[in-house]
């Protein structure tokens, strides 16, 4: 049985395993980065249907204008010159659709842009957007690494986390539609009646600050995350599933094994897969009761079914905003709880533009929110390209009659939109599972609960005292909190203080044109 020593290993290589492994990489640590797939990059992961790239989780990205925070920590991980991005409409980036309504209404890069735009349809109401932008930016500043700044989050106001997002929103306005419109594009971290603020402002002001697309993929990041850890001499291995850790005595993991019978040890050990999963690997008899069950008591966010369109040359024209829709006022904060007869009650869409015919829409992404539950009749099996299995005839039935239902609710918003189309691929909580490895093929990792504010935060520290944790389960979700989450997993090893300076030794004059 080989054996392979390291001063790091970490397990999976989605975002927040990259970050981590460079973070200590380029410090001069000896890292080994075990990726059970095909691919790197977690929901950083592309593939390619008909010569076209799709994005399996990354659509748009925020804070990536010169200064901004997710651009400064790009620029200190060593990858924000190589990125292929274009800024995405100034004046909407995202709109929001309600029912009948044929007005797509703006959400627009930079504070009083937003404001402007949004004034149009909304004259009367501009103090209360004005109250909250200024919110917005209130809440972030009490999360210092979102700003570059060190310090502990939340600790000025604790009460801050109890906030509820949808009783704020409708405390700033009376208005319904702006209600709705202002809570339009909570698809990005699934929400609902019981979501935080704070989950609001940190998943939509970095968009409102700066909002991009990756020109072929958001996979260039992974890609280039995984270029830079070997650069500094780190190991990045593909086919590599653990399936088992080895503790010691004293609650230390030594060593850990893989399917294929390779063992690697390690002075510590940081964990990118699923949280429940790493604790079910830990074994229950190495770990507090109380510590087991809460983790393995965390609910997980709702699943989604994605449609991937490839259409006719020079037959779409190209929109470069993302576009949210939501069948009433109400199920914008409700849209989880559909039927099988009202399903989809809301989705999001996203365009990506024919390099060789400009203006014209190469391929279109739309996602609904799905239940697990769905996936019953087929739970047990497992589809990967490095693990391929076929789900049966039935599964294919199941897709083919969703396609169906969805086309005819886009076609509301895009007339004949099937005239348009060469091709039809999709995705359901089952691709999530297996490809991503969250349970339930879970969007965002656990719920954050407002009521019950603390229940879902996890450190990155464990009750083993050289194993780690990262990912979109342990801080927040998203590029941005990933990535701040990656930082903090690291800081565990090197020291919050010390990070910090590295990283704030790379922020830049903020670009002040259009915003």
């Amino acid at each position: 049985m080989k054996n392979n020593t390291y001063d790091v290993v970490v397990m999976g290589s989605g975002l927040g395993g990259l970050v981590s492994a460079l973070i200590l990489a380029k410090e001069g640590y000896k890292v080994c980065v075990l990726e059970k797939n095909n691919q790197f990059g977690g929901n950083l992961q592309t593939f390619v249907r008909d010569k076209k790239i799709f994005d399996t989780g990354v659509h748009y990205i925020g804070g990536l204008g010169k200064g901004e925070n997710l651009y400064t920590y790009f620029k200190y991980l060593g990858i924000m010159d190589k990125l292929h991005i274009e800024r995405m409409h100034m004046d909407h980036y995202d709109t929001v659709c309600i029912g009948d309504d044929e007005i797509e209404y703006p959400h627009a890069q930079g504070y009083d842009n937003f404001i402007k735009q949004l004034s149009v349809y909304f004259p009367e109401e501009k103090e209360s957007l004005i109250a909250y932008t200024k919110k917005l930016q209130e809440v972030c500043e009490n999360f210092p690494m979102y700003n570059l700044k060190l310090g502990k989050p939340y600790a000025n106001e604790p009460e801050l986390l109890s906030v509820n997002a949808k009783e704020y929103i409708e405390s700033v306005t009376n208005n319904k539609k702006l209600q709705a419109v202002l809570a339009g594009t909570n698809f990005l971290y699934a929400g609902s009646e019981n979501s935080p603020l704070y989950v609001h402002a940190l998943s939509v002001n970095s968009y409102m600050q700066s909002a991009w697309r990756c020109i072929r993929g958001g996979s260039q990041i992974a890609k280039h995350l995984v270029k830079e850890i070997r650069n500094h001499g780190g190991k990045v291995l593909k086919y590599k599933e653990v399936d088992q850790f080895y503790i010691s005595e004293d609650k230390q993991l030594e060593t850990i094994s893989t399917t294929s019978g390779e063992t690697y040890k390690a002075s510590y050990f940081i964990s990118n897969m699923e949280p429940k999963t790493t604790v079910d690997l830990i074994g229950k008899d190495n770990l507090r009761k109380a510590y087991y069950k809460r983790i393995k008591a965390q609910e997980n966010i709702i699943s989604s079914f994605s449609i991937f369109l490839v259409f006719k040359k020079r037959t779409v024209l190209y929109h470069n905003y993302n576009m949210y829709y939501s069948e009433s006022l109400e199920k914008v904060w409700d849209g989880q709880n559909y039927t099988q007869e009202s399903w989809p009650e809301t989705y999001m869409t996203g365009m990506v533009e024919d390099q060789k015919n400009k203006g014209f829409a190469e391929s279109l992404t739309s996602i609904a929110y799905m239940h697990f539950e769905e996936m019953q009749p087929w739970e047990n099996t497992f589809n990967t390209v490095a693990e391929e299995n076929d789900r049966g005839e039935s599964y294919e039935a199941f897709k083919a009659k969703k396609v169906e239902i969805y086309l005819d609710e886009l076609e509301k918003k895009y007339p004949n939109l099937r005239d348009s189309i060469y091709s039809i691929h999709t995705t359901t909580p089952l691709s999530y599972r297996d490809y991503i490895g969250s349970e339930d093929g879970s969007m965002y990792g656990y719920v954050k609960d407002a009521a019950h504010p603390m229940r879902s935060f996890l450190a990155p520290r464990t009750k083993i005292s050289n194993l780690l944790l990262t990912g979109q389960s342990v801080n927040m979700h998203g590029i941005l909190g990933v990535t701040i989450g990656a930082v903090l997993t690291a800081s565990e090893i090197l020291g919050l203080e010390y990070i910090m300076e590295k990283i704030q030794s790379h922020i830049e004059p903020k670009e002040k044109s259009n915003l």
